[in-house]
Order: structure tokens, then sequence, then C-alpha cells
């Protein structure tokens, strides 16, 4: 290589992803890498399944399904219980993990506040965010009573039911709503999840009005959750900040005091990502 290529070649720009980024057709994907990534995140959502039911659900075959496991369980990412005779997902998924909650400073602001949230209502604090069309939660602080709620970092959870999901569904612009709604069922959890996609848009426009979201019993029964949106230098709601209990200690004489430290949690949170709310 004469001087002028490597003139050339360090005068180029580095790229972070090729020019064909944006072509996702079969011959910039890997197929066994897909696949076990299939494999991986149907365990994820169900742990402790036996490799037969696991292929069964998935109707692969199971030698194709035990490959992929073996070679996750190389990398520590899924693990073997011999006693039960079931996979599980390994130490090491929460690693990689926990390095994609520590990529945004979101989380490690939030949790000074979440600590201050739990302590002045006695209650469960948590953080989330929209990921697919679901509540990722980020972070939580366990309040030290008995009876919590418990949302660990990495769950998901439908935003219909969600304190944080219609919280943030209720900042959504009119065209993102409709392309949620037509990709989502509202799925009945509980006798009082709201089903009616007309009843779940007055919700919403109740929420927008008074700041903060109620999920009363919508995902489990017993439990209730207040949450008010965060939002970022572009006043978009980029997560959502909630405290949860259950009802015999989160009553609905006990929502205002609630809602009142929950929206000031959120808003200290804005403020500490250099946000704005739009109202």
């Amino acid at each position: 290589m004469d001087s002028q290529d490597t003139g050339s070649l360090a005068g180029r720009r580095a790229r972070g992803r090729p020019r064909d980024w944006d072509d996702k057709t079969a011959q910039n994907t890997i197929k066994s890498l897909d696949r076990a990534m299939e494999v991986f995140e149907h365990l994820s959502k169900a742990q402790g399944k036996a490799l037969t039911t696991i292929a069964s659900e998935m109707n692969q075959s199971p030698a194709t399904v035990y490959r992929v496991l073996v070679t996750l369980e190389g990398r520590g990412l899924v693990e073997f219980d011999k006693t039960d005779q079931t996979w599980n997902i390994g130490a090491k998924a929460f690693v990689i993990g926990s390095r994609f909650l520590r990529r945004t400073s979101l989380v490690d602001r939030a949790r000074p506040i979440l600590r201050k949230l739990m302590n002045d209502t006695g209650e469960t604090a948590n953080l989330g965010a929209e990921r697919d069309g679901s509540v990722l939660f980020l972070s939580q602080v366990e309040t030290h009573s008995n009876i919590r709620a418990f949302f660990p970092p990495g769950a998901l959870s439908p935003m219909h039911s969600s304190g944080i999901g219609k919280a943030l569904l209720a900042e959504f612009d009119p065209g993102t709503f409709a392309a949620w709604k037509a990709d989502h069922a509202l799925e009945a959890f509980t006798p009082h999840t709201i089903t009616d996609p007309d009843a779940l848009e007055v919700d919403l426009a109740r929420i927008r009005a008074r700041g903060y979201a109620i999920d009363g019993e919508e995902k489990n029964l017993g439990m209730r959750c207040i949450a008010a949106p965060v939002f970022d230098a572009n006043t978009e709601a980029v997560a959502g900040i909630s405290v949860s209990g259950p009802t015999s200690r989160v009553g609905e004489v006990d929502v205002p005091r609630l809602s009142d430290a929950v929206m000031h949690a959120a808003k200290a949170l804005t403020d500490a990502i250099g946000g704005s709310s739009p109202r």
C-alpha cells in the first residue's frame, strides 16, 4: 500500500454501521443467531422450563433448542438446574442488562429520588420506560414493609394495565397512540383492567389533565400504583416514576397525598436530566 492509499484511508471517517444498515433482508441476517435469540427471549419470559416444554411452545425440534441452550450456557446466559431438569436465565444476562442500565444517566440520577420517594411515602418506588410498546422497569427501591410490590429491573409489563404505562401512553401523540393501539390487544388481567379502547382514551385524557395515572388493581388484585411522567429537554416523556403497594395501605383516600409525592419526584427527575414539562 503506497502513501496515497494510506492517506486516503486515514481521511475516511470511521463508521459505526455499514452503508446497508437499513437492509434487513436475509443476506444481512445470521439465521442461527436469530434463532438463538428467539429461544433466549422466550425463556426470559417464563423461566424454569424443561427442554421439551420450550421446544413444544416454540414449535422447534428439541435437538435444535438443546444446541442453542448449550451454546448460551457456555456463555453464562442461561443455566441448567440438574435437580429440576429445567433451564433458567443465567447470571451473565443480568451483567449485560446492568451495562445497558448504566448507559444512561437517567437511572443513576433517579436512584436518590426513588429512595426519597420511598422514604416519604413508605411504599415501593419504581422507575420505568417504554420499550417496544411495553413498560420496561429500570430501577426500584423497595419498601421496608412486609407486603410489597416487586418489579425487578428488566421486567416488562403491558402499558394499558400499568401506572407508569398509562402515564406514558397519556403523553403519546395521536399518531403514535393509534399505532400502539393497533399493535396491542387490551388483555384483561383482573376485573378492573381497562379493555375497551374508548374507555382507555377517556382514562388517558383524565391522566393528562391531572398529571398522574392510577393502576387500581388493573394488573394485580390487591395492588394499587400511582405514576407520573418524566420529561426530557424536548418535553417528551422518556420515563415514569411510581409508588406501588397493597390496597390495604394505598387506599383511595391516600391517592391525593401519594400523587403529590409522585409528581414531585417526577419533576425532580425531569429537572435532574435537564428536561421540561410540556405543561
